[in-house]
C-alpha cells in the first residue's frame, strides 16, 4: 500500500527520534553530558540546560570553593573574609546561614514552590595552573573551560561537559537557592536539619522532617520525590579562549555585578498589590478597589498610592496599598494569627476562600465605621491636604493622624486588639472614637495638648515620627477603655513621659516644662 507524504513524514520522524533518543541515552545517562542551547548575549556566550535537585545539591559548589579565592577562604561560615588582598577578587555577597532553614521549609511545604534559574560558572584545574598547556606563552588561554558538542548544523544546540573528573562547577548567582537545595537533601538524609544564624554559628536547635509532615501536612512520599525535580541552570565558561587568567576574573566578576543590578527587588507595595499568598495583602487589595472610602470615581482624586510607601505633602490619596497591607495584618492578625507564616522568612500559605470571604468582611466592616468618622464625613467636601498638613506649613492644616499611614495603622492595631483579644463590641468602640474625633483628638498632633505630640510628631524636627507607632497603639487601646492593669498603666504612663522628653526637658499637656513624673496620661473615654 502506497504512503501518504504525510505518512512518510511521520515515519521518517518517528526513526530519527529513535537515532536521538539512543544518541542521548549513551551521553546523559551517565551524568557526563547535559542537554542544552547555546546562547549568546553582550559578547558572552552561555549555555541553558536543566539539571535535577539532587544534582545541583552535588555537584555545584559556592563561589568560595573556586581555587582563585581558596586563600581567604574560611571553612566555617562558607565564605570569603573580605581584606585588602582579596577585596578585589570578591565576587559574590556573604552566605546568611540563617536563611537556609526557612527556604527548606519553603520547598518542602509549599506544593507550588519554585526557584529561578541557577548561573553557574564551568572552571577546569588547569586555570590555575599559570604552567599549563592551555595557556599560550602571553599568557592567552588556549581553549574554553567549557566543553560544547553541537548536534545541529547551526551549533545552537549539543552536549555540554559536565563531568565531575573534568570540571568544577560553582554557583555565580543563586548560592542561596544552593544553600536551600542542600538543606533539603540534609533533612531528606539525616531526619533533621540545623538552624543557623547568619555566620552559621548553630542556633542550637533543628528542622525536622517530622517538623514538616506535621505542621504542613506534607506526605513523606511527596518528600521523598522532591530530589528529581528539576531546576534550571546556565553556564558560563570561567575562562573563554583569548583571555588572560585577569581578564576572565575581571568578566565573571561583572557579570555578578550586572546580574545584581538588574534584579531589583520588588517594593512593599508592590508585594502587596502582586502577593496571591499573604491573606492579610489580599484582604487589603479587595477593600482599596471595592470601599466607597477608597475606590477609584470619575469625580474625585484617587485615594490609595498604589506603589509608595508614604505619602506626599501635597498628595490628595488618603493612604497607601502598603499601609492598607499593614492595617490588614494588624487589625486582622489576633483572628486570623495562623495567616502568619511559621517561621520568619517563609512565604505564607494561600488562607482558604471561605476564611478570606469572612475575613474581607471584617475589614469591610473596619472601613464601613472608619467611614462614619466625622473626619473622614469631611472628605465629601474637601481633599486630603488640608487635613494632613500641620498649622505651621503653608496654608495651615489640621494635623490629623487619621490623614496620615503611621496613625491608620496604630489605630488599626488598637482596634483589632479590642474587638479580636478583649472582646470590646465595635459599635461601643466606634461610638467613643465618634466622641474622641468630634472633640479634636486626632487633629493638631504637632501642640503639646494632643496625646500624640512626642510620639506620632517629632516637636525638634517637625515632622511625623514612625517610630512612635506602638506607644499610640497602646495609647489609643488606653483611651478607649482596654488597660486595666495598674502596672500596665504605670508603665504606659512612663514611656508616655519618655516620648515628651525633648533634650532632658518633659513637656506636659499644657506646653508646660515638668519632671517626668508630672506628666500623666490622656482621659479614658
Amino acid at each position: 500500500m502506497k504512503k501518504t507524504v504525510s505518512e512518510s513524514a511521520v515515519a521518517i520522524t518517528s526513526q530519527d527520534q529513535k537515532k536521538f533518543s539512543a544518541l542521548l541515552t549513551k551521553y546523559i545517562g551517565a551524568n557526563q553530558q547535559l542537554l542544552v542551547q547555546k546562547t549568546e548575549m553582550g559578547g558572552t556566550q552561555a549555555y541553558v540546560g536543566s539539571v535535577t535537585l539532587e544534582w545541583f545539591a552535588g555537584q555545584v559548589h559556592f563561589a568560595s570553593f573556586l581555587p582563585l579565592l581558596r586563600n581567604k577562604y574560611n571553612p566555617d561560615t562558607d565564605n570569603i573574609e573580605i581584606d585588602a588582598s582579596s577585596i578585589d577578587d570578591i565576587q559574590q555577597r556573604p552566605l546568611d546561614w540563617s536563611r537556609q532553614a526557612p527556604l527548606v521549609q519553603y520547598l518542602a511545604a509549599r506544593k507550588n514552590h519554585k526557584f529561578p534559574p541557577v548561573l553557574a560558572v564551568i572552571s577546569q584545574s588547569w586555570v590555575d595552573n599559570s604552567q599549563a598547556s592551555e595557556w599560550d606563552s602571553k599568557g592567552r588561554a588556549t581553549k574554553s573551560t567549557t566543553d560544547f558538542t553541537a548536534l545541529d548544523e547551526d551549533g545552537k544546540f549539543g552536549l555540554l561537559d559536565i563531568s565531575e573528573e573534568n570540571v568544577t562547577i560553582y554557583a555565580l548567582d543563586g548560592q542561596h537557592r544552593l544553600m536551600a537545595v542542600q538543606g533539603l537533601m540534609e533533612i531528606l538524609k539525616t531526619g533533621k536539619l540545623p538552624r543557623y544564624k547568619k555566620d552559621k554559628a548553630a542556633a542550637n536547635n533543628f528542622i525536622t522532617v517530622d517538623d514538616l509532615t506535621e505542621k504542613y501536612s506534607v506526605a513523606a512520599e511527596y518528600l521523598q520525590q522532591l530530589p528529581q525535580e528539576k531546576i534550571g541552570i546556565e553556564f558560563i565558561c570561567a575562562v573563554a579562549q583569548g583571555e588572560t587568567r585577569e581578564e576572565a576574573r575581571r568578566r565573571v566578576r561583572s557579570i555578578f555585578v550586572h546580574v545584581n543590578l538588574m534584579a531589583v527587588p520588588l517594593s512593599k507595595g508592590q508585594l502587596a498589590q502582586l502577593n496571591e499568598d499573604d491573606g492579610f495583602s489580599i484582604v487589603a487589595r479587595k477593600i482599596a478597589v471595592s470601599h466607597p472610602l477608597l475606590e477609584q470615581r470619575q469625580d474625585r482624586n484617587p485615594r490609595i498610592n498604589w506603589n509608595s510607601a508614604t505619602v506626599a505633602a501635597k498628595s490628595t490619596v488618603l493612604t497607601t496599598l502598603q499601609a492598607l497591607k499593614e492595617m490588614s495584618e494588624r487589625y486582622l492578625e489576633h483572628k486570623y494569627p495562623h495567616w502568619k507564616p511559621l517561621d520568619k522568612g517563609l512565604i505564607p500559605m494561600r488562607p482558604e476562600e471561605e476564611e478570606l470571604e469572612e475575613a474581607t468582611e471584617d475589614f469591610q466592616e473596619l472601613f464601613d465605621n472608619l467611614a462614619n468618622l466625622p473626619s473622614y464625613k469631611l472628605l465629601e467636601y474637601e481633599d486630603t491636604p488640608m487635613f494632613r498638613r500641620f498649622s505651621f506649613e503653608k496654608d495651615g492644616g489640621e494635623g490629623n493622624i487619621l490623614f496620615r499611614p503611621i496613625g491608620q495603622m496604630a489605630l488599626a492595631k488598637a482596634l483589632g486588639i479590642l474587638i479580636f483579644q478583649k472582646g470590646f463590641s465595635s459599635e461601643a468602640i466606634f461610638k467613643k472614637l465618634k466622641q474622641f474625633d468630634n472633640q479634636g483628638g486626632f487633629s493638631g498632633m504637632e501642640f503639646p495638648k494632643s496625646a500624640w505630640y512626642g510620639v506620632l510628631y517629632d516637636a525638634n524636627r517637625k515632622r511625623v515620627l514612625v517610630a512612635g507607632k506602638e506607644l499610640a497603639t497602646r495609647l489609643l487601646v488606653y483611651i478607649l477603655g482596654g488597660v486595666e492593669d495598674k502596672m500596665e498603666r504605670a508603665e504606659l504612663r512612663k514611656d508616655l513621659a519618655k516620648a515628651r522628653t525633648f533634650e532632658e526637658q518633659t513637656v506636659d499637656f499644657k506646653g508646660k516644662f515638668v519632671e517626668p513624673k508630672q506628666v500623666g496620661l490622656p482621659e479614658v473615654l
